[in-house]
C-alpha cells in the first residue's frame, strides 16, 4: 500500500544555494591631475593592486582618452582582472568623488543596473580583462567641476564578485543572534539607569557609571578608586573641555566607536571635523584612552591640508604625539606646501603656542633640502628655508618688544 505524500510536507533538513557577491571597494587618489595630461591616448595611470574576494585588481586612469579617435575630449576609466583567472563573475562601480561635500559623486554602476529586478553582472574572460567606460566624462566638464579639487581627483571603486554558497544539509535548529553589547551599553548611558556619578560641564550636565569610565580610562580608575582617589564623589565639574566634546568621548568610551561627528558638529566640511576631532584628541590624551587617541590620529591624518597642518601640529608637540608630529612635519616641507602654510591662520596659532616649532621646522626644511637631487629642487628648498628663517627672525623681534 502506497502512502500519498503531503503537498507541503514537514522536511527533516534543509539546504539552500544562495547567490551573492563578495564585496570590496579601493580609493584611488590622483594628486597632479595637470601633469598626467598630454601624456596622449592610451596612456595611463594606475593604482596599486588591491585584493578583493581572493582576486588582485587595478584601476587605469586614461586622462586623454583610451581610444585616438575621441581626441583626447573624454576620460577613460576602467577596473582590470590582474589575477590568473578566467571567467569571473562581478559587478562593478566605478565613482569620480564629489570634493565639495555636496555628494554628487560621478558614478557609473552594475550595482543599480537591473535584469528583471536584479544586478547584471559582467563577464571578465581572462587576466587584463577590463570593464569601465571609454568616455566616463568629458574633460571639459571635468576640470570645470568640483571632481577636481587642488589639482587632486579621487576615485573610488567597488567590485562585488558573484559566488554561490551552500547553506546546509542542516537540521532546523536554534541561530545565536549577533552581539548586540555596544547598543546595550550606549542605551544605558542614554537612559542613566544606575548612573551613579554626574558630570558638570558648561550649562550641560552628562550621568555615567563609575566602573564603566574606570574599566576604560586609567585617569577615571586612579580618580574613583586609586590611593588618592574617591568612590563617594558624586559630582565633578569639568572646566577645560566643551560639553560636545566631552559628550562625544563618554559615547565612544560606552560604545567603541566614533560618535557620528556630523551631527555633533551640524556641518559636512572639513574644517569643522577637523577642529572637533583635534579637541577630542586632546581631551582622549587628559584621560588617557588610548584607542581614541589613534582614532582620531589617523582622522588628522587623512584630512591634513595646508590650513589645518599648523594647528595639528601644534596639537601633536603640545601632547607629546611623535607619529603625528612627524607626518605633519613631512607634509609641511613637501614642494609647494611650506609658503601656502605659512599664510595661514594656523600658522599664526603654531607661532604663539609652540615657537620652538619653528627651529625644529627650520631644521626639517634644511634636512629635505639635503636630500634635493636636482638643483633646481635645492633652489625651492633654500628659498622655503629663507622663509622660515625670516619668519622666525620676525617672530623673535616681536617677542622681545613685548618682553
Amino acid at each position: 500500500m502506497s502512502t500519498a505524500v503531503a503537498d507541503h510536507p514537514n522536511p527533516d533538513s534543509v539546504s539552500t544555494t544562495v547567490m551573492e557577491t563578495v564585496n570590496g571597494s579601493h580609493q584611488f587618489t590622483i594628486k597632479g591631475y595637470s601633469l598626467a595630461k598630454g601624456m596622449g591616448p592610451g596612456r595611463y595611470v594606475k593604482s596599486g593592486v588591491f585584493s578583493i574576494a581572493g582576486y588582485d585588481w587595478v584601476v587605469y586612469f586614461y586622462p586623454d582618452g583610451k581610444k585616438p579617435e575621441d581626441n583626447s575630449a573624454y576620460v577613460s576609466l576602467f577596473v582590470s582582472l590582474e589575477s590568473d583567472s578566467s571567467d569571473i563573475r562581478a559587478l562593478f562601480e566605478l565613482k569620480l568623488m564629489d570634493q565639495s561635500g555636496k555628494g554628487r559623486h560621478k558614478v557609473h554602476s552594475h550595482f543599480d543596473g537591473t535584469l528583471e529586478g536584479g544586478p547584471r553582472p559582467h563577464t571578465l574572460k581572462s587576466k587584463c580583462s577590463m570593464w569601465g567606460y571609454k568616455r566616463f566624462l568629458r574633460r571639459t566638464v571635468l576640470e570645470a567641476s568640483d571632481y577636481l579639487k587642488d589639482d587632486c581627483l579621487v576615485i573610488n571603486c567597488t567590485v562585488g564578485v558573484v559566488r554561490a554558497r551552500l547553506e546546509g544539509p542542516k537540521q532546523f535548529g536554534v541561530a545565536p543572534p549577533p552581539s548586540d553589547m555596544r547598543q546595550g551599553l550606549k542605551d544605558l548611558l542614554d537612559s542613566e539607569v544606575g548612573c551613579d556619578i554626574a558630570f558638570q560641564v558648561g550649562d550641560e550636565t552628562y550621568k555615567a557609571h563609575k566602573l564603566i569610565l574606570a574599566a576604560r580610562s586609567t585617569v577615571f580608575r586612579a580618580q574613583f578608586y586609586g590611593p588618592i582617589g574617591s568612590n563617594n564623589v558624586e559630582r565633578i565639574v569639568i572646566e577645560d573641555i566643551e560639553p560636545s566634546i566631552f559628550k562625544a568621548m563618554l559615547s565612544f568610551i560606552y560604545t567603541d566607536v566614533l560618535p557620528d561627528l556630523h551631527k555633533i558638529t551640524g556641518s559636512a566640511s572639513v574644517s569643522s571635523l577637523t577642529n572637533m576631532i583635534q579637541h577630542l584628541l586632546a581631551a582622549a590624551d587628559l584621560y588617557d584612552i588610548e584607542r581614541l587617541k589613534v582614532l582620531c590620529e589617523v582622522f588628522l591624518c587623512e584630512n591634513l591640508n595646508v590650513d589645518n597642518v599648523a594647528t595639528t601640529l601644534a596639537l601633536a608637540e603640545q601632547h607629546h604625539l611623535v607619529e603625528l608630529k612627524a607626518f605633519c612635519l613631512k607634509f609641511v616641507i613637501s614642494p609647494g606646501n611650506l609658503r601656502a602654510v605659512m599664510k595661514s591662520e594656523g600658522f599664526k596659532h603654531l607661532n604663539r603656542s609652540c615657537p620652538s616649532m619653528l627651529s625644529e621646522l627650520l631644521l626639517s626644511t634644511v634636512a629635505g633640502g639635503d636630500k634635493s637631487s636636482t638643483s633646481g629642487q635645492a633652489s625651492k628648498k633654500r628659498s622655503s628655508c629663507s622663509s622660515v628663517l625670516a619668519y622666525e627672525t620676525s617672530a623673535a623681534r616681536q617677542l622681545r618688544r613685548r618682553t
